[in-house]
């Protein structure tokens, strides 16, 4: 026999009505990539992701959003043989809008989906330049300023750079909920294309109903 405590808690109308304006995530992040054109293994890095998305109300059912994401990662990577540096330090600053579309959805669990594109802005010379109190003899990248020899990383520069993916809320109420999102991310620092994995976790707000 259910107590009136646990039925009062599964009651309808305890969960979200999906009937927001919009909501604001933000959470801890994990991602892959690879910091040199001729590297040959991946480095991973450790960071943090916002996002905003606005659900265009009255139209499919309010399942429609568009967003705008923010992604940073920092990591160290293995490099070219040297005398100096072992795994030097990597950053990324990510900028990136798209779209969300939701999916199967109740009063303990959404899913969404989404697709995002914008740029990614890769800093690999940090460690380089801060040796130890300024600039090392090896440069990160090669590059035409007389220095002789390079680690094998890219030079600093903003990059295409894309994911598709999803997310799953946990809903712990009318508007919070613990949210999964797992990535499939493409960047092309180099003369190609390349995939990686990326996932993040953390709380997601709804905002006001329309």
């Amino acid at each position: 026999m259910k107590s009136h405590t646990t039925a009062a808690a599964l009651a309808p109308g305890r969960g979200p009505s999906y009937e927001n304006r919009w909501d604001i995530y933000g959470g801890l992040a994990f991602a892959n990539g690879q910091a040199g054109q001729s590297l040959p293994k991946r480095f991973n890095m450790g960071g943090g992701e916002g996002q905003f998305t606005w659900w265009v109300p009255g139209h499919l059912d309010n399942r429609l959003g568009i967003s705008a994401d923010y992604r940073y990662g920092a990591g160290t990577t293995p490099v070219l043989p040297n005398a100096i540096y072992n795994r030097p330090l990597v950053m990324e600053h990510i900028f990136a809008g798209g779209v969300q579309w939701r999916g199967p959805r109740n009063r303990y669990v959404a899913i969404n989906y989404h697709g995002f594109v914008g740029g990614a802005y890769g800093i690999f010379d940090k460690t380089v330049n801060d040796y130890p109190n300024g600039p090392s003899p090896i440069a990160a990248c090669p590059d035409p300023t007389g220095l002789h020899g390079n680690i094998g990383l890219y030079c600093n520069h903003m990059a295409p750079w894309g994911a598709v993916g999803g997310s799953i809320d946990f809903n712990q109420g009318q508007k919070f909920a613990v949210r999964l999102s797992p990535d499939l991310t493409f960047e092309h620092f180099g003369t190609e294309t390349r995939e990686f994995f990326g996932i993040s976790l953390g709380v997601l707000y709804r905002g006001h109903r329309q």
